[in-house]
C-alpha cells in the first residue's frame, strides 16, 4: 500500500487519486459520501475510498484546502490509528500560502439533527469551535471536551489521539469485513477491566479526543473552512454526514464570505 500526498491548484480541494486505477480522481466531497457506518468512505463512479476521516481532519485543521492524495488502493493506510504520523509529514514538507483570499462557510442559523437520545448541532460562530461529548461502557465512560480549532491546539490536543474499540466487538467487527488490519499499533483496545495496549491510553480522555478528530474529518466535506459553533453529543459518522448534507442542501443555512469580510463585521459591531 502506498499513498502520496502533492500540492494542487488553487480551487482544486482535495482530490484523491487511484494510481492503480489510472488515477481515476474521487473528489472529497459531501456529494461523494458512500458508506458511513465504523468510518467514512467517498465512492465516485463505482470507485471507492475508505477510511478518510483521519487524513482529512488533519488537511481541515492544518488550514490545507488543495490536495492531490494519491493512493494504489481503497482504504488510506491506518497507520498508528491517530493523526499524527500525517501531521508530522506535512509540517516536514511544508505548506504553501496562495495570494487568494481564503473563502469561509459561515453558518447563519441554527441547525441540528437527532436520532434516538443523540444529536449533533452547530450554531453561528466567528471561528470553528467545537463541543464533543460522549458516553461510552466501562472503563470509558462520560467524556467532554470544547476547543477552538486551529493548526496549533489540533496538533497538540487532538492529533495524537488513536480510534478505539471495544475485544468483545472483535469476531463480529471481522466477520462484517471491517478491521482487517486491527492490531493494538494501530488501536485502543478496551476489555471491561482496562485497556489492553501496554502503553496505555495516551491521554484519560483520548476517546473523545479522536471523536472530535474524526468529526473534523467528515466536516471537511463541506469543501470548506467552517465558521461555526459545532456541538456533537453521542454523535457519530452517519450523523455528521447528514449534518453535512442538511446544510449543504439548504442554501438559507450559510453564507460565503472571506476573513476580510468577517473582521469587518466584527469591526462594526464592536463600534456600534
Amino acid at each position: 500500500m502506498r499513498i502520496r500526498i502533492l500540492p494542487a491548484p488553487v480551487s482544486t480541494g482535495i482530490v484523491f487519486q487511484r494510481t492503480d486505477l489510472d488515477h481515476f480522481p474521487v473528489p472529497a466531497s459531501w456529494r461523494n459520501v458512500a458508506r458511513v457506518s465504523y468510518a467514512t468512505s467517498l465512492m465516485r463512479q463505482g470507485v471507492l475510498i475508505s477510511t478518510t476521516e483521519h487524513l482529512l481532519s488533519v488537511f481541515y485543521s492544518m488550514g490545507i484546502d488543495n490536495a492531490y492524495v494519491e493512493i494504489d488502493n481503497l482504504e488510506v493506510p491506518i497507520l498508528d490509528g491517530s493523526g499524527q504520523p500525517f501531521v508530522v509529514l506535512l509540517q516536514q514538507a511544508g505548506i504553501r500560502q496562495y495570494r487568494r483570499k481564503r473563502r469561509y462557510l459561515r453558518v447563519r442559523r441554527p441547525i441540528s439533527v437527532e436520532d434516538k437520545g443523540k444529536r449533533i448541532s452547530i450554531l453561528p460562530a466567528e471561528s470553528f469551535r467545537l463541543t464533543c461529548d460522549t458516553d461510552y461502557p466501562a472503563p470509558v465512560g462520560r467524556q467532554s471536551l470544547e476547543l477552538e480549532v486551529t493548526p496549533d491546539r489540533f496538533a497538540a490536543e487532538l492529533a495524537f489521539a488513536r480510534t478505539f474499540g471495544w475485544e468483545k466487538d472483535l469476531d463480529q467487527m471481522r466477520n462484517m469485513g471491517l478491521i482487517r488490519g486491527a492490531s493494538l499499533d494501530n488501536a485502543v483496545c478496551f476489555t471491561p477491566e482496562g485497556v489492553l495496549n501496554p502503553g496505555g491510553l495516551r491521554a484519560p480522555d483520548e476517546c473523545c479526543r479522536h471523536k472530535a478528530l474524526d468529526l473534523i474529518g467528515d466536516l471537511a466535506l463541506l469543501g470548506r473552512p467552517l465558521l461555526g459553533h459545532v456541538i456533537a453529543e453521542r454523535a457519530g459518522h452517519a450523523m455528521h454526514a447528514a449534518l453535512v448534507a442538511r446544510i449543504m442542501s439548504d442554501p438559507t443555512v450559510y453564507e460565503i464570505i472571506t476573513f476580510d469580510q468577517l473582521a469587518s463585521r466584527v469591526t462594526q459591531a464592536l463600534v456600534s
